[in-house]
C-alpha cells in the first residue's frame, strides 16, 4: 500500500524546491550542509532525521530494489511482498516516485512528456517526493513493517547525473533520508533491457541515456548492495531475492539501528 501526505506538506516541499531553483539560477551554490540546515528549519514537517536515540528494538527492514528501466524491479517487488506476507511477515510495497501525491503528480506529468521542467527542478521534485514519505517510512519500520521499495535515492542521483548534473549536488537533498538495510541491484545490460516489452514509453527510456545511468549506478555501488543477474529466468531471480531479503529481515528484527543516507 502506498501512502500519500497532506496537501500542506506537499505545498511546502514545492515551495522549498522553487526557492532552491531560483537560487541556482542566480548563481548560488548549495553545499550538503546548507541543504541539511534548510531541512532542519522546516518545522512544519516535524521530521526526526536523527536516529541517535533509537533503542535496539525489533523493527522492519528497508529493502530497496534498483536497476535500469525494464530490469524487472516492479514485478519482483510485488512478488517479494507476497512472499513475505505468506510467511507471516508484515510487508508493504512502496514506489518512488509516488505519483499519488501533489509533488508526484507533477513528476508524472514530466515523465509522460506532458510537461517540461529544468533538470535541476525535476531532481529537487523527485527528492521532495521522497521527503514527503520520510516520516511515514520511519514509523512503519519501527512498528515492525518491512518496506519493499521500488527505486529510491540512488535512482534520483544516477538519472540526474546522467543528464550532466554534478553528482555531489544531486546527493545533497537526499542526505538525511533513511538508509536502506540492503539495496538489491537487478543487473541487466541497457541493450537487453531495451528488448523487453513496453520499452520507450517514458522520457528516460532511451538506450544511450540508460547506458549513462548504468555507469552512475556503478559509482554509487557500496557494501550494502547485492547484485542479482536480471537476465536469469524470473523464478531464479525471485529465489535469490527471497534469500537476500529474509536475511535482511532477520537482521533488522534483532534491533539493527536505523541510519541515514550519506551521513558523514
Amino acid at each position: 500500500m502506498i501512502y500519500g501526505t497532506s496537501v500542506t506538506a506537499s505545498k511546502s516541499l514545492i515551495f522549498r524546491t522553487l526557492v532552491l531553483q531560483k537560487s541556482l539560477y542566480s548563481g548560488a551554490k548549495f553545499s550538503s550542509k546548507c541543504f541539511q540546515r534548510m531541512i532542519r528549519m522546516e518545522n512544519n514537517f516535524n521530521f526526526n532525521s536523527s536516529t541517535e536515540g533509537n533503542k535496539k528494538e525489533s523493527r522492519g527492514a528497508l529493502v530497496v530494489l534498483e536497476g535500469l528501466d525494464r530490469s524487472g524491479k516492479s514485478s519482483q517487488c510485488s512478488r517479494l511482498v507476497s512472499f513475505l506476507e505468506g510467511r507471516g511477515i508484515s510487508a508493504e510495497l512502496w514506489r518512488f516516485p509516488d505519483r499519488t501525491t501533489n509533488v508526484g503528480q507533477m513528476i508524472s506529468a514530466y515523465l509522460t512528456n506532458t510537461s517540461q521542467l529544468d533538470d535541476h527542478t525535476i531532481h529537487l521534485l523527485f527528492s521532495a517526493n521522497r521527503w514527503e514519505k520520510r516520516s511515514m517510512m520511519e514509523t512503519k519500520l519501527k512498528s515492525g513493517t518491512t518496506l519493499i521499495v521500488d527505486r529510491y535515492s540512488y535512482s534520483g542521483v544516477a538519472f540526474s547525473s546522467a543528464k550532466g548534473l554534478d553528482i555531489e549536488w544531486c546527493k545533497a537533498p537526499e542526505i538525511g533520508l533513511l538508509a536502506p538495510d540492503v539495496v538489491v541491484y537487478l543487473d541487466i545490460s541497457p541493450e537487453k533491457a531495451a528488448e523487453r516489452g513496453g520499452y520507450g514509453g517514458e522520457r528516460y527510456e532511451k538506450l544511450e541515456f540508460q547506458k549513462k545511468v548504468a555507469d552512475y549506478y556503478k559509482v554509487l555501488h557500496d557494501v550494502s548492495w547485492k547484485v542479482v543477474d536480471a537476465c536469469l529466468p524470473m523464478e531464479d531471480v525471485e529465489k535469490q531475492l527471497q534469500e537476500i531479503v529474509l536475511d535482511c529481515v532477520t537482521e533488522s528484527g534483532k534491533g539493527k539501528l536505523l541510519s541515514t543516507l550519506w551521513s558523514r
